[in-house]
């Protein structure tokens, strides 16, 4: 069986996987890509996998049972995935397994090979991020029952931007919280070290290692000042709801409304976390759809203003970012939205003139890489992340 490298994103009822050859040069392009989705539902629905070949061609499309099964959802699942990539799916054999872990805390600013000791002291951080790191750890416990004897490695959505200077990651509360791991630690960060990997081969060498604003726009949204190609700022802070607007997010919002919420209208910690995360954002001020793909297609006024809020909020980051950044030559988007939208892009650009940014409309629709006008002074561009791959070369890299 030729040796291959799994990577793992396990959420609470969803867990997406790739699986890339083991080569002197891990390939930039899974062998295969899927995702498990209803795990542990309620009302014994099943569970249902989906997964891609290299060529896109979807060879799995399943619903499963998981149910009944010794095991917690999560083993059973990756349980099954495991046989079916020993067997249907290519006969591969797992040498090594890639998790993404939300939170790393000050402590790592690098990926690390996972033991019992290790996986502990992560367990330490759920506090900093109790709704992904529980599931993300999950993923790992899953695997060490499948796969006892292959090396695990955690690599980390906030290590990216521990480069940042101290000031950027400060809040202004009293030294006796902050010192309790209270700060800006900034998310997204294996999509931003991706970006960060791929700019040279994009963008004149100066001007990548110079002053960036890279848009990582998706359902989860934030943007990161980079400066050498290392984090300086991020619009995320303590968590991944602060800065954008996001899909059901609120992004940055004046704690005095959540005082509001909680004295006038008696809401507690689990409502006020379910506002924030799950109810606000674009499916929020909308009030239709959390997914841009929808509200772009609608006609509604509410779907408009929704859109309008979300571009507006990144115009007014880029300005933060690119005063902490002391100026901008390149502005990325990346992600979902940041992609595929090419409306939110020409909305977004067409406020950024007094930057010196001018956008290549056709360009644009095109979807081409380099979006900006010849004349630009500022040079905009598309580049798509690939937040499995840089996992898959930190676990090969680690387990050699």
């Amino acid at each position: 069986m030729a040796d291959a490298i799994l990577t793992l994103n396990a959420g609470s009822s969803s867990i997406k996987f790739a699986l890339f050859a083991r080569r002197a040069e891990i390939p930039r392009k899974p062998e295969l890509v899927g995702q498990f989705d209803g795990i542990g539902a309620a009302g014994g629905q099943p569970a249902h996998l989906k997964v891609k070949d290299a060529r896109g061609q979807v060879t799995t499309d399943i619903d499963i049972d998981l149910d009944g099964k010794a095991q917690s959802p999560h083993a059973a699942a990756l349980a099954l995935l495991v046989d079916r990539l020993r067997g249907s799916d290519g006969g591969w054999h797992i040498a090594g397994v890639g998790h993404r872990v939300v939170h790393g805390a000050e402590k790592f600013s690098q990926p690390v090979v996972l033991d019992s000791t290790m996986v502990a002291t992560l367990r330490g951080f759920t506090p900093l991020a109790p709704l992904h790191q529980p599931h993300n750890l999950a993923g790992v416990d899953a695997l060490t029952a499948a796969l006892p004897d292959i090396p695990q490695v955690a690599c980390f959505d906030t290590a990216f931007h521990r480069s940042q200077p101290d000031v950027a990651q400060l809040f202004a509360l009293p030294r006796a919280i902050t010192a309790q791991g209270v700060r800006r630690y900034g998310f997204h960060g294996l999509s931003y070290e991706y970006i960060a990997e791929a700019l040279p081969q994009h963008l004149d060498p100066g001007v990548a290692r110079g002053r960036v604003i890279v848009a990582h726009l998706g359902n989860g949204a934030s943007m990161c000042g980079m400066k050498d190609l290392k984090s300086q700022a991020s619009t995320m802070g303590f968590t991944a709801v602060d800065g954008l607007m996001m899909g059901t997010r609120t992004g940055n919002l004046d704690p005095g409304v959540l005082l509001y919420l909680m004295d006038y209208l008696k809401m507690d910690s689990k409502a006020l976390t379910n506002l924030l995360y799950k109810e606000s954002g674009l499916l929020g001020v909308s009030g239709i759809s959390g997914d841009m793909r929808v509200l772009l297609e609608s006609s509604a006024p509410e779907a408009r203003q929704a859109i309008d809020l979300f571009c507006y909020r990144i115009v007014r980051e880029i300005g933060s970012l690119a005063a902490a950044l002391g100026g901008l030559d390149a502005l990325v988007f990346t992600g979902g939205i940041g992609e595929h939208g090419a409306p939110i892009r020409e909305q977004v650009c067409a406020q950024l003139g007094w930057l010196g940014l001018t956008l290549d409309s056709a360009a644009n629709a095109a979807n081409t890489t380099k979006i900006s006008a010849a004349g630009s002074r500022i040079t905009a561009c598309v580049i798509p992340t690939n937040e499995e791959w840089i996992i898959a070369r930190h676990t090969a890299q680690l387990i050699a």
